[in-house]
């Protein structure tokens, strides 16, 4: 196996700029995932790792060999594409066999890889059956086990899972976990969901308009998003934002006032900042509790309820703050019962906030739990 290394990667068509200079650096047996919306670079992205797209500038290193001229056949990776673009008139074994074969391997060596994957995959009494005997989800696991007798130095996936259904879809990629645990294989893995991204990687690069916005292990991008975009994205209901006005500065803190609101301290980093400058608040869905009364800890906010969805273990309520008109949802542990108009007191705790600058849409720095402070994205 082998690291990869992307520096100031940048693809052009024609006058148009696809990717703006992408540094990313993969550790070897490592998991990582592209994220970011439809239109972001992500698959772009991979397709030129994966030599399939000649680069207009910069370098591409796998196993710190510099790969950037080398035809794809070169460069010691295996891709898993959204399509399981598996041969039809051949059985899984052969679909498995099929590219060894073509390199005049061993056949000893060519059988002993088919019989490692297809243990290794679950997919031993598939193997003498067609593709359209297949479900989707066994399709997908021939399609990767062609990826692993190859024994790259790198798995590349392009929204492997898109094509199956959403219990298959959660049920295969916890297998995707266990393989690259099992193989301590590197591999590079692009969705459009978040949640694939958060619960499979070791680190996520979050890509926007064909730049790099934050690259990071899941929670830290959680906790701590670099701007305003990260924050939205990363996360599952959205973040909740709200407009907002700095009233004072601390050493330590920023005070703002936001309509419906409280005024609040919020602890972070007030570098920079001015009295007066405009400023957008951020809240997790799940970060409001339901308060009767005032709290010392919490920021009081007022919550009007347009709607409720009750799954009976969770409730997500939809409605607007008071003084804001954008949509709010509020996600709460367990039934909540409410009716159409019911106004709703909140707490939060500052703790869980994030601030952004309204304009830049750059958050002002957070403290991690080691005191360090998280200023800006540092792939």
């Amino acid at each position: 196996m082998a690291g990869l290394a992307l520096k100031s990667v940048v693809k052009q068509y024609g006058n148009h700029t696809v990717l703006h200079g992408i540094d990313l650096s993969v550790e070897d047996g490592e998991f990582t995932v592209l994220v970011g919306p439809s239109g972001c670079g992500k698959s772009t992205l991979l397709r030129c790792i994966a030599g399939l797209e000649t680069i207009s500038g910069g370098a591409i290193e796998i196993g710190r060999r510099d790969v950037t001229a080398l035809p794809s056949g070169e460069r010691g990776l295996s891709m898993v594409f959204q399509s399981y673009a598996l041969y039809p008139h051949m059985t899984v074994r052969k679909n498995l066999s099929f590219g060894l074969e073509n390199t005049r391997l061993p056949k000893p060596e060519v059988e002993a890889r088919v019989k490692e994957a297809a243990e290794m995959l679950a997919i031993e009494p598939l193997l003498d059956r067609l593709p359209k005997a297949l479900s989707g989800g066994q399709r997908q696991r021939v399609a990767i086990g062609r990826a692993i007798v190859r024994q790259p130095q790198v798995f590349l996936f392009d929204e492997p899972l898109s094509n199956l259904d959403a219990a298959l879809r959660v049920k295969t990629r916890g297998e995707i976990s266990r393989l690259h645990k099992r193989l301590g294989a590197t591999m590079i893995y692009v969705t459009h969901d978040q949640i694939e991204a958060m619960t499979m990687a070791d680190r996520i690069a979050v890509l926007n308009g064909g730049r790099l916005e934050q690259y990071g292990p899941p929670l830290e991008l959680f906790d701590f998003p670099v701007n305003r975009f990260v924050a939205g994205f990363i996360g599952s209901p959205q973040m909740n934002f709200f407009n907002g006005t700095i009233t004072s500065l601390g050493a330590e803190s920023v005070t703002v006032a936001v309509p419906g609101f409280q005024q609040m301290t919020l602890a972070v980093d007030p570098e920079g900042s001015t009295i007066g400058a405009k400023v957008t608040l951020g809240a997790r869905p799940n970060h409001f509790r339901l308060t009767g009364g005032a709290d010392g800890t919490a920021a009081q906010a007022r919550f009007q309820t347009d709607y409720a969805e009750s799954v009976g273990t969770e409730t997500y309520i939809y409605g607007r703050m008071a003084g804001h008109e954008s949509p709010v949802t509020l996600h709460l542990p367990d039934h909540v019962s409410v009716q159409e108009g019911q106004l709703l007191e909140l707490g939060i705790d500052p703790c869980r906030l994030h601030l952004f600058d309204a304009v830049t849409g750059k958050a002002f720095a957070k403290k991690r739990a080691d005191g360090s402070l998280i200023r800006t994205n540092q792939p």
